[in-house]
Formats: structure tokens, C-alpha cells, sequence
């Protein structure tokens, strides 16, 4: 008899949330979140503290679209409990003919399967780095 795993890996769980957010359904989403997540913009969209105003922050971010789809290009776990993602956005503004599509980095900080920290803006490579060197110094002080 094999045993399946009882604890889903953060990857799989962030793709979970992705496909939650297919659906509109934030509950589920903000199961990845720790209570005192931070997610920072690095794009001057500012810094949101707590699951209640990253939820928000989620909710808000498409609302401007009348139609928005998310999908992940990329989830890699870099070790340490950082994951660093590349995810594409697009869609249509409200109000407008033509499609926007956008590429985001995120780079998520996690303790126990829950993210505390987000990082998130556009500059892919820069972000990427970023992931390296978090997983690197959380691997040496680990």
C-alpha cells in the first residue's frame, strides 16, 4: 500500500491557489497565507499587512479588468522556504478594446506550509536573485 504525503508541498499549494482564484474563491486562497502575511509590491503598489489587507489586495488588483485570467509560468522551490514564481496576468480593462497581459514575479517567504512574506513586481531577473540569495542565507542560518 503506497502513502500519499499528508502535507502538500508549498509549489503544489500555490499552484492550488492560482486555480482557487480561477473561481473567485478567496477563502481558499488565503489558505496560504499566514495571519501576519506581508506581501510588498516592488512596483509602488505599496505594502499590505495582514491576511485581511492582503486579501483585499487580492480582491481589488482585477477588479479594474472586465475580464482577468492568471496563470503561472514558473513555481520553483528555491529552498529554505522561499518559492519564487513567474506569473502571467492578462485581460481587459474595463472600458477597454484591447487585451493587457503582464508578467510578476513573486517571491514568497514561508514558515510551516504557510507564506509570511511576499515580494511581487515586475522585474523578473531582479526578483530572481532575490529568491537565490533568501534561500541561500535561510539554508546558512537554517
Amino acid at each position: 500500500m503506497s502513502r500519499e504525503p499528508t502535507t502538500p508541498n508549498l509549489v503544489e499549494l500555490v499552484r492550488q491557489a492560482i486555480d482557487d482564484s480561477h473561481r473567485w474563491d478567496y477563502d481558499a486562497i488565503m489558505r496560504l497565507f499566514a495571519p501576519d502575511v506581508v506581501w510588498e509590491s516592488l512596483d509602488g503598489l505599496g505594502t499590505f499587512e495582514g491576511a485581511t489587507a492582503v486579501r483585499g489586495f487580492l480582491e481589488d488588483f482585477p477588479s479594474a479588468y472586465e475580464s482577468f485570467e492568471t496563470e503561472p509560468e514558473e513555481i520553483l522551490d528555491m529552498g529554505g522556504g522561499i518559492i519564487f514564481a513567474v506569473i502571467r496576468h492578462a485581460g481587459r480593462l474595463r472600458g477597454g478594446a484591447g487585451r493587457v497581459e503582464q508578467r510578476f514575479a513573486w517571491v514568497m517567504g514561508s514558515k510551516k506550509e504557510l507564506v509570511v512574506r511576499v515580494l511581487a513586481g515586475m522585474h523578473i531577473e531582479q526578483a530572481r536573485a532575490a529568491a537565490g540569495r533568501l534561500a541561500e542565507e535561510r539554508g546558512r542560518n537554517g
